[in-house]
This record gives structure tokens, C-alpha cells and sequence, in this order.
């Protein structure tokens, strides 16, 4: 990885305006927001606010299902408190249940519940349709691997804590 030295010595606001590291954090922004307006209006025709949805399919996909509610955290971009407020819901509905951490006793675990998969799997053929036709049949299989993979060194540099507890 190289440094660059910092913005302001590289010479003139057009120059820096120019600059690609502008563009890529733009084009990565405004993607990822794209993305999230047309998922989340999926998500919530099953009666599923995007924040619940994502704790839902971290923990379906979690080793077990179930998940440290630090970690969960972590890798839904939520805080600490959020998380609660959200498996709080979750659990309410039947669809999150916590568990206590066998290893210790102030750590608590969330885990999807059965009903929790049902709801999730009746989302999930539309989401991945959407998924499909806005970013996965945009690549080629070669270029979403390509892609996978940069994301994730990108997303580990910036949330190492996000793949702890994946």
C-alpha cells in the first residue's frame, strides 16, 4: 500500500477535484446507496425493516445461527444499543431468540428462530432477484469475484471487527 502525500500538496482544487480517490468513494457511495433504496423497498414488502433483515440473514448464514450480539453488531453496521433495540423486535415477533454465552456470562448470543428462517426465506427469492438484476448480472463471474474480493480487503481495513465472530 502506498501514501500519498496529502491532498492539499498535490497543487490546485481542480486538480484535486480530479483526483480518482474522489470517484471511487463517490461511485462507491452512491452505488451502495442505489443498491439499499431498491432492497429495502423489497425487504419491507415482507414486512421487514432493512436493519431486521440484516441481523436475519447474518444469523442464518452464522455458524450455528446464532451470533455474539457484539459481533452482530459489528457486521451490521449498527451500534451496540441499536443491535439490542433490533433483536428486541425480532425477538418480540418470534423470529430472534438471545441465549446466554456458555463461555461467559455477560456475552449474549441472538439466534434466528424457525419462524425467522420462514420470513427470511420468503424475502430472499425477490432480494436476490434485485440483487441479480442491478449488480451480479452487470459482472462477469470473473469480475464479481474480482469484486468480492477487493470489497472485502477494503471492508477489513476499514471494520476490521466486522468479520470477527463471520
Amino acid at each position: 500500500m502506498t501514501t500519498r502525500p496529502h491532498p492539499r500538496a498535490e497543487g490546485t482544487i481542480e486538480e484535486r477535484l480530479a483526483d480518482p480517490r474522489l470517484a471511487a468513494v463517490d461511485l462507491l457511495l452512491e452505488t451502495a446507496g442505489g443498491l439499499s433504496a431498491k432492497l429495502d423497498a423489497e425487504t419491507a414488502q415482507h414486512g421487514l425493516a432493512p436493519a431486521e433483515f440484516d441481523v436475519l440473514l447474518h444469523l442464518a448464514r452464522a455458524t450455528g445461527q446464532a451470533m455474539r450480539m457484539t459481533d452482530l453488531a459489528a457486521q451490521t453496521l449498527l451500534t451496540t444499543s441499536g443491535i439490542t433495540r433490533v433483536v428486541d423486535r425480532l425477538e418480540r415477533d418470534g423470529l430472534v431468540e438471545r441465549r446466554a454465552c456458555p463461555t461467559d456470562r455477560r456475552g449474549a448470543f441472538a439466534a434466528i428462530t424457525a419462524d425467522g428462517l420462514n420470513r427470511l426465506d420468503e424475502a430472499l427469492p425477490a432480494y436476490l432477484d434485485l440483487a441479480e438484476k442491478w449488480l451480479t448480472s452487470r459482472l462477469s463471474a470473473a469480475d464479481l469475484d474480482t469484486l468480492l474480493r477487493h470489497l472485502r480487503t477494503i471492508r477489513d481495513g476499514v471494520r476490521p471487527d466486522a468479520a470477527a465472530g463471520a
